[in-house]
This record gives C-alpha cells, sequence and structure tokens, in this order.
C-alpha cells in the first residue's frame, strides 16, 4: 500500500444495525455504529507488511455471528498528508481481505489492552494495566501489535500466572519499539491463557516536552497493546478489551492486590 507511513488503518466489526455519522465543523466524526457492540478485527500502521493468519486460522463474520458491518477507518498523523481526491479505484485506498465460506476450526479475535492517564514532563514514565481472564475458556495468542504516538519507546504484554503463596510468573507474549512498523508480530513463545490468568500491558514513554495526557489526536499520546488470538471451542471472547489500572502510572505495583515479581527487562528490548 503506497501510502505515507504516518497513516493507521482500524477495520472494526460491527454488531449494530446502523452505522452513526455526523458532521461537525467541516469534520466527519464517527460513533462506529449507533447501537450494538464494536470490535476490532485488525489494525496497521507505519508502512507495515501485510497480515497473513496462521494455517486454519479465520475471522467468522456475518452469520450467526451478530456482525452485520465492517467498518474501514483511516488516522491521519498530519492532515497535510490526506489525499485530495480518493481514488477507491486503482487501489489507491482500500484494504483487501480473503472472504470464504468454508467454516474453520480455528476462530480468531483480538483483545486489546490500553491505558489513559498522563506522561510527566521530561521524564520516562510507567503506563500500565492488568486485567484477569473471568471467561471459562482458553485462547491462544499467536500473534501482538503495539501502538502509541511519539513518545512510546518500549511496549510489553504479558501473561501472568499467580500460585496459592501470591507468587506472580511472568510469561512474555511480545515486547516491541511502537515507533517501528505497527504490524501483528509473531508471538515470543506459546502462551495459552484461561480463566484465571492476568493479561498486564505497559508502555514506557519518555517525554522531552511539557505533559501529555492519553487521547485521540496527534498532540496527544496512546498506550495500546493488541493481543490476535484464537480459540479452538467455536467462540471467541466476549470482553475484548482491558482499560483496568486508574492511576495508571506504575499501576502493576499499585494494583490490590498488587503484582510482584516484575520483570526487570519489561522496559528494556
Amino acid at each position: 500500500m503506497p501510502m505515507c507511513w504516518k497513516l493507521r488503518w482500524l477495520v472494526w466489526a460491527v454488531t449494530g444495525k446502523d452505522i452513526h455519522y455526523h458532521a461537525d465543523n467541516d469534520f466527519l466524526l464517527a460513533g462506529i455504529c449507533s447501537e450494538g457492540q464494536q470490535r476490532i478485527l485488525y489494525a496497521w500502521a507505519r508502512n507495515a507488511p501485510n497480515l497473513s493468519l496462521p494455517e486454519g486460522v479465520a475471522f467468522e463474520i456475518s452469520g450467526n455471528t451478530g456482525i452485520s458491518s465492517l467498518v474501514l477507518q483511516l488516522h491521519f498523523g498530519d492532515p497535510h498528508h490526506m489525499p485530495t481526491n480518493w481514488n477507491l479505484a486503482n487501489g489507491q485506498i482500500g484494504l483487501t481481505l480473503e472472504v470464504t465460506r468454508q467454516k474453520h476450526e480455528k476462530l480468531a479475535g483480538v483483545y486489546v489492552l490500553g491505558t489513559g492517564g498522563s506522561i510527566k514532563p521530561n521524564s520516562t514514565t510507567f503506563l500500565e494495566t492488568a486485567c484477569v481472564i473471568e471467561e471459562h475458556k482458553t485462547i491462544y495468542p499467536f500473534a501482538f501489535r503495539t501502538h502509541s504516538h511519539s513518545l512510546g519507546k518500549v511496549i510489553s504484554g504479558y501473561r501472568v500466572r499467580v500460585n496459592e503463596p501470591g507468587n506472580c510468573k511472568w510469561s512474555l507474549i511480545g515486547k516491541k519499539n511502537p515507533q517501528l512498523p505497527q504490524m501483528f508480530y509473531p508471538v515470543e513463545q506459546s502462551v495459552p491463557v484461561k480463566n484465571g490468568d492476568i493479561l498486564a500491558a505497559r508502555c514506557t514513554m519518555e517525554s522531552d516536552r511539557d505533559i501529555t495526557y492519553i487521547g485521540s489526536t496527534r498532540n496527544d499520546e496512546m498506550c495500546n497493546f493488541y493481543i490476535m488470538y484464537y480459540v479452538t471451542d467455536g467462540k471467541i471472547l466476549e470482553e475484548n478489551v482491558c482499560f483496568s489500572g486508574w492511576p495508571y502510572e506504575n499501576y502493576w505495583k499499585n494494583a490490590s492486590p498488587s503484582l510482584n515479581n516484575i520483570p526487570k527487562d519489561a522496559s528494556l528490548l
């Protein structure tokens, strides 16, 4: 895709009946759907390569899934890079998906860990989040993606298991510099996640400016760790986001109960 590296793509699956848009001050604002739920299927940025799913793995849409629409969003880091004339016919703007009616044994889903909060001026800040998997199923992560704006240096994601005495065992799912092409990279190791496990993510932010808040504009920051996974029981997770952790700075230590045995290299590549 011959696009500017500041372009970011997101594909949403929408279960609502209506997709709702409204204009305000000449800008088009989108609340993905007026009712129902939405979940991210795919995200891409910084001239990353294409995504190929593992053999036998597929996202399920339509039919009995409740997903009635797919929505493609394009986020530009600089509005001056937006094309003045959109040309869908020659592939200038678009995303190609491979679709089949064949049933797949492994159904794919995406789980997103993210934070709110802020980055302190002229310092290093650790923004962290963690959530317990409460559904009675096992997911198998096979790819991960990191996302921040300009201040992110390292984003890491883990599965955490807590034994009877309360000691945490951390298994790395993935770790990456978010300034690199933002694609779904293969996981570092095979780490099945089951009921009672904790998924945790940290964004290491380094600032050389005034305080910066988490937000949606290019002047804000973002802290996201995406996990692409598959299941073998025919149903993906109902809960697909984790934004637990206020205040997000150093949340792992301050959570109740706190997470211990935190990897010393969580912010190192």
